[in-house]
């Protein structure tokens, strides 16, 4: 991954950890990393356990950024949050996988963020 993406992915997951707290979510974790990858974030938000993927696009390029959580991408989380839930012990909880949505304008400022609740079916 170039590092200009890896500065604007890094940009996207601070914008939305600010976001997600000023909204109620309390951030337990951020960049968990597990055998399948990273997940972005891990929250709670009234007493349910949220797994958060940040998408961020700049400039309007490629579409809106949640439609490259695709199914693989999806199967993907949800095996990452079960092994989260897993190494946490975490028992029987209410979870579910939120996508935050970033869109940054030509001059770097944020055009639209927008949180995707319950964003893939388990």
């Amino acid at each position: 991954m170039s590092s200009a993406r890896q500065r604007l992915g890094r940009a996207g997951e601070d914008l939305a950890r600010r976001h997600l707290q000023q909204a109620g979510y309390d951030v337990l974790e951020a960049n968990y990393r597990t055998r399948g990858g990273e997940i972005d974030l891990v929250a709670r938000r009234d007493g349910v356990l949220v797994f958060v993927e940040v998408r961020t696009r700049g400039g309007g390029r490629l579409g809106p950024p949640e439609e490259s959580v695709d199914a693989k991408k999806q199967a993907r989380l949800v095996a990452m949050a079960e092994e989260y839930m897993q190494a946490q012990e975490a028992g029987d909880v209410d979870w579910r996988i939120d996508v935050v949505a970033i869109e940054l304008d030509s001059r770097g400022k944020v055009a639209r963020l927008e949180v995707i609740e319950n964003a893939v079916e388990l």
